[in-house]
């Protein structure tokens, strides 16, 4: 019996909101940025990125956003439109606020990072207005991004939808997705991201994510991940990720199980755009009723086979071309169950 169950009533798998942007990923790779002569431009954002995903493995998602009322929103829209992403609840800036730009830097397979433009950005202008009640009532998930919890009217936003998730049985996915320059203070990330982790169904973090959200200071290893995700599940949370880099990730559910789980061993092209990918995989299993340890080895899957590539949103791949990966490194163990209070 699958973890969380759905009402397979409600028309839509999911509904993200959150910041969709645009990825300019280098051409010229193994080199710093400013040794970069052209980049790709691909559609980017974890919410929007996530989305692409999901719909790619074959579900029904819609999207609530603001873009800019430029050429570079047009892609976005024309971008989701063409896969089957569903952009009704989309709007557009109305004060000239501008798409976010973000250029990455591919320096070696394991050494990159990402230069951000994020002032006055369209996606942080989605307001509580512009959140329908029934779009949330007909989807069986809402994703809320953390980035959007940053700033009004974006966070209002997000509340409203949480709020009418809960109402109507709409299961909540927290993806904690913590920029630190979208932020005034560590005191109102705790604020907002406390208080939608505390009604959220699945939360997915860093360690270091989420003991922002519990205000606890930087490496703070003395509380132990166990700890943090009983008291999430005391608050109905069903499933905790908490994700420690290399090390892999521990997903912690309700039942009182814990999975370790591990990458997979493929040949690197870039460092980001893996955690996207695995949580639209993870989704996708959740979705499909499936258990949590199959779910998690998907999203592994998924995140390996995204960060082999150059993009994010264009990588993401079917329920098939993951299912082949796996078969091909059938050898690897990377879901393995721990002791509740095992530590990586």
């Amino acid at each position: 019996m699958a973890l969380i169950e759905f009402d397979q009533k409600k028309e839509r798998d999911i509904v993200l909101i959150g910041r969709v942007t645009l990825d300019f990923n280098p051409n010229e790779i193994n080199r710093t940025l400013d040794k970069v002569e052209t980049f790709s431009m691909y559609l980017g954002g974890s919410p929007g990125n996530i989305a692409v995903g999901v719909n790619r493995l074959g579900k029904k998602v819609g999207f609530i956003g603001c873009v800019s009322d430029d050429q570079f929103g047009d892609f976005v829209l024309n971008y989701f439109e063409s896969r089957g992403i569903d952009t009704s609840q989309m709007v557009r800036a109305k004060n000239g606020e501008r798409i976010g730009l973000t250029f990455t830097e591919i320096k070696s397979p394991t050494e990159s990072s990402i230069l951000m433009y994020r002032d006055q950005v369209a996606d942080l202008e989605i307001a509580p207005e512009d959140i329908d009640e029934e779009y949330i009532a007909g989807s069986k998930i809402l994703l809320i991004s953390g980035v959007a919890l940053s700033k009004s009217p974006s966070r209002e936003a997000c509340l409203l939808a949480l709020q009418y998730a809960k109402k109507h049985g709409t299961k909540v996915i927290f993806d904690a997705d913590y920029r630190p320059y979208s932020w005034r203070s560590d005191k109102d990330i705790c604020v907002y991201y406390s208080l939608v982790a505390r009604f959220a169904d699945v939360i997915i973090g860093s360690r270091d994510e989420i003991d922002l959200i519990e205000g606890l200071p930087v490496l703070a290893n003395d509380v132990p991940d166990h700890e943090i995700a009983e008291k999430y599940i005391e608050n109905g949370a069903k499933i905790v990720i908490i994700k420690h880099g290399k090390k892999g990730s521990i997903g912690y559910t309700a039942d009182k199980h814990a999975y370790k789980v591990e990458s997979y061993h493929i040949k690197l092209l870039k460092s980001f755009g893996g955690g996207d990918a695995y949580a639209s995989a993870f989704i996708y299993g959740l979705l499909e009723g499936w258990s949590v340890p199959d779910s998690l080895q998907h999203a592994t899957a998924h995140a390996a086979m995204v960060v082999a590539s150059h993009s994010c949103s264009n990588a993401m791949q079917t329920a098939e071309q993951i299912e082949a990966f796996m078969q091909e490194h059938k050898e690897e163990k990377v879901i393995t169950e721990l002791d509740w209070e095992a530590k990586l």
